[in-house]
Parts: C-alpha cells; structure tokens; sequence
C-alpha cells in the first residue's frame, strides 16, 4: 500500500505530466502552422513522451493501491518568436521538471518507499536525457543564429525523430 504523502505527490506529477505533453503540443502546432514541418515533428514526439510518462506514473499508482486524481490542466503558451525561443523555454522547463522527480524521489525516501524510488530511478536517468537532447539542439541553434538556411537544414533533421514508446520497468 502506498502512503498518502507519495500518493498526493505521485498525482502532482501526473498533473505536471500532463501539463508538459500540453506545453509541447502547443509548441508543435504553433511551428506547425508556420512551416516548420522538423520542428512541429519534435515537439509533437515529446508531446506523446510526456503522456507516457503520466500513464507510466498511473499505472504504478494503481498497482500501489494509490488513488488517481486528475486535476484540470492549467494553460500553457501558445506563441514563441523563434525556435530558438521555444528550445530555451523547453530546457528551463525539463529543468524544473528534473527538479520536481528529484523532490518525488526525496519524498520517497523519506517514507522508506523503496518501489516508488526503483520506480522513479526511470524518470532521474530520463530526465539527464531529456536535459541533454535540447541542449544540443540549442548548440545547433546557437551555431545556426540567423542562417535560414541552417535552421532548414535543422528543420530537416528534427523531421527525421521517430517515437518510441518508452520503457520504464
């Protein structure tokens, strides 16, 4: 049975989740609609990543014995001036994302809740390769600066990112 602190704390999360597959959909519609085919490609993946990430997240709960209780979504922006812009906002917020698995996992440390912390060992190497993969693309967009012909060539590759269903456990 899992204790009422990781529960809540568990379905913060899933909140969060949620609220970052939004975020990144947002992202996705918003290149989308100005001819960034690689770019809208990206966000659009990431946005299904997060909703794994939330069902992942779910489905441990339950197993747990633990409550879902989804909260309305809060708003998310929905304009970026340029890739560049977005791909910063997007490292900022996987940060605070990092930031918030290592408080869960604190939290689950501090009630002794060695499932949820194997459970969540997932998320702390997820998030290092989530923080790594917009950082390169922000080099690459550092490097690019003005040269539209760089940010196609970054469009075209953005454009080539497959999903893959993650694997947690």
């Amino acid at each position: 049975m899992i204790s009422k602190t990781i529960e809540q704390a568990l379905n913060a999360q899933i909140n969060a989740e949620f609220w970052s597959a939004y975020l990144y959909l947002s992202m996705s519609c918003r290149f989308a609609s100005n001819g960034y085919k690689g770019i809208a490609n990206w966000f659009k993946i990431q946005h299904r990543e997060e909703n794994d990430h939330a069902y992942i997240m779910i489905d441990y709960l339950v197993r747990r014995g633990g409550k879902v209780t989804l909260e309305p979504i809060a708003d998310v922006p929905s304009e970026w001036a340029t890739p560049h812009e977005a791909f910063a906002d997007t490292l900022k917020h996987e940060q605070k994302v990092t930031s918030m698995i290592n408080a869960l996992y604190a939290a689950a440390e501090a009630e002794h809740d060695y499932a949820t912390r194997q459970m969540l060992n997932w998320y702390v190497a997820e998030q290092v390769e989530e923080e790594d993969s917009v950082q390169e693309i922000l080099d690459s967009l550092m490097r690019i600066g003005n040269d539209a012909t760089g940010l196609y060539q970054l469009d075209l590759e953005l454009a080539k990112r497959t999903y893959t269903a993650p694997k947690a456990e």
